[in-house]
Formats: C-alpha cells, sequence, structure tokens
C-alpha cells in the first residue's frame, strides 16, 4: 500500500516536469535572420497589447531574444510596429 502511493508521486513528479522543448524559431529555415524590416515575423513574438512574449515560452536563446529586442525597438521607432494597443 505505502509503496504504490510512492510510485504514484514520482509518475505525478515526472509528467509535470516534462514538458516539450520549444524550438529555435531562428533556426528554421523559413527564417534566415531576425531584422527589424520584417515586420510580420516580429508581430509573431509580440502580444496583442504589443507587449514581448517571454523568452521561456518562445524557446529563443538569451542572444535571439536581445537580438529580437533591438529589432523590436528599431521598428517601433521607425512606426512600422504599433509601440501598444490601442487605450
Amino acid at each position: 500500500m505505502r509503496m504504490e502511493r510512492d510510485q504514484k508521486k514520482t509518475t505525478k513528479k515526472r509528467r509535470m516536469n516534462s514538458r516539450p522543448r520549444n524550438t529555435v524559431r531562428f533556426q528554421l529555415p523559413e527564417i534566415d535572420a531576425i531584422h527589424f524590416k520584417n515586420f510580420t515575423i516580429l508581430q509573431k513574438f509580440l502580444t496583442e497589447r504589443g507587449k514581448l512574449i517571454p523568452r521561456r515560452i518562445t524557446g529563443l536563446s538569451a542572444k535571439g531574444q536581445r537580438r529580437l529586442t533591438e529589432a523590436v525597438k528599431q521598428a517601433r521607432f521607425l512606426a512600422l510596429l504599433s509601440g501598444g494597443g490601442a487605450r
């Protein structure tokens, strides 16, 4: 009886900690490089309100997330992307 409860706890922990790995989108063949002029690609990394999606959700590396942030800031400065949602 006690052993069955211990086994159930370990299997439950494994399921909670094992989630599928995200693919790095910049390494896919359809995306060559991150650039502020590719605003259609940049919009995939933004929410409806214009916020950047976090790295843990997008699966980007730290370097890729920094490049994405800089590209979004440049696109916002040039008014290719909106700075946020309507109030």
